[in-house]
């Protein structure tokens, strides 16, 4: 009979037949250095096969091994495990399944550690997939728990989970929150440079939020030079939340300088990056219908990233504000449709009648719509008349000459 040594170089040489012979280790040779092998090489065989099934069986059924084993090499085992599941697509919802069972596994071993981990990777996922609800539920119950225990690292890890997941249901003041308690917790320890990037992107997000482009801009880049310098695959959405802002400052010019500084080239080229290129020059421009097309033709990119998306509409608001206003503005009367049709093709008529509605509303456009002719009245702007305040100045400044000869009179007598 075969020893699991000699299993092992069999399985190397004969790919047709290395799951069977790495199953027959599993079974055979318990807690050897040889059955630690043939699972993780098992595990990467079931990720080259995109077999997400075959990788969580793998999971389950060897925790009978594990239980045996050391926890802190369990914890290590069980995170490679899991990390094969990242290269196997439309495995999200298989991945959550496996991570709450092996929760309840952690539970009932009473492995307080590993639990918290995976715990932190279940967050993280059901926030992937929108999964909001609970995942704050299950992030009320780990904060509890590791601030019992007083473990910072984690703890910064989770408060940051928090603030994305905030930011996911749009409750921007506890997402603030959570991102100042989770840089509270940093302070007290060593922060590893992946955890401050984070950080950084979180803030630089949280900051875009308030329209503060300025500072989001200076939180992205120093997220950017960080994960660039890591070789992080999130360096490409910290340069594209660079470029927005760059955007959104109405500095368009500038997006050509930023990307042939020496850490962005090798991005350049990509189509993530093309899309927010071609969204400067349209916006450079003032062109709405150049705008409307780059955002068809890059809907992918632009619309997969709800940073992005958001902003971009906010920005294509303010492209159509412009663009109203200049077309209106030789007239003294116009027709709606000819409004519309000047627009292009991404506005109909009803939606260009609330835009101006919504103008004249907010005092950007003064003027009315009659409805019954179909037609947009404009006024001169109102100048501003400063009588009032003059008045009230001047009634302020007599109060005061009374005020002093009242002090004189009292002196006097």
């Amino acid at each position: 009979m075969s020893t699991p040594a000699e299993l092992l170089a069999q399985a190397e040489t004969n790919p047709a037949q290395a799951e069977t012979l790495y199953k027959q280790i599993l079974a055979d040779a318990a807690g050897s250095r040889e059955q630690e092998t043939a699972l993780v090489k098992l595990g990467e065989l079931y990720r080259d096969q995109k077999n997400a099934q075959g990788l969580a069986d793998v999971i389950t059924s060897s925790r009978a091994f594990m239980s045996s084993t050391a926890k802190a090499k369990t914890a290590k085992l069980i995170r490679t495990l899991l990390n094969f599941f990242s290269a196997i697509p439309d495995s999200t919802a298989l991945q959550i399944a496996t991570l709450q069972d092996n929760i309840t596994w952690c539970k009932l071993e009473k492995r307080i550690f590993l639990k918290h981990s995976l715990e932190s990777r279940l967050v993280a996922l059901q926030l992937d997939a929108g999964q909001f609800r609970p995942a704050l539920t299950m992030i009320d119950g780990l904060l509890a728990e590791l601030k019992r225990l007083d473990d910072r690292m984690v703890l910064t890890e989770v408060h940051l989970l928090e603030s994305r997941v905030y930011r996911g249901v749009a409750n921007f003041p506890k997402a603030k929150a959570a991102l100042t308690s989770a840089r509270t917790a940093a302070n007290s320890i060593y922060c590893p440079p992946p955890l401050q990037a984070a950080l950084d992107l979180q803030s630089g997000i949280l900051h875009a939020e308030d329209k503060d482009y300025a500072t989001a801009y200076s939180y992205f880049f120093e997220a950017f030079e960080s994960m660039s310098a890591q070789g992080d695959d999130a360096a490409l959405a910290a340069l594209k939340y660079m470029l927005l802002c760059k955007v959104m400052l109405n500095l368009p010019e500038d997006v050509t300088g930023l990307l042939s500084i020496k850490l962005a080239t090798k991005y350049a080229q990509l189509r993530e990056v093309e899309s927010m290129r071609a969204i400067a020059l349209a916006h450079q421009a003032r062109n709405l219908a150049d705008f409307e097309r780059v955002l068809r033709e890059y809907k992918d990119e632009l619309s997969s990233d709800p940073t992005i998306r958001s902003h971009l509409a906010a920005l294509y608001d303010t492209l159509l504000e412009q663009n109203l206003l200049r077309i209106v503005e030789p007239y003294s009367v116009v027709e709606i449709a000819h409004v519309a049709e000047m627009v292009g093709q991404g506005q109909g008529r009803q939606g260009v009648e609330a835009k101006l509605s919504q103008m004249i509303l907010d005092k950007i456009l003064h003027g009315v719509l009659d409805q019954g002719r179909g037609c947009l009245i404009l006024f001169d702007e109102p100048e501003a008349d400063n009588s009032y305040g003059a008045a009230i100045d001047t009634l302020a400044q007599v109060g005061k000459v009374v005020e002093s000869l009242y002090v004189k009179t009292v002196k006097i007598s």
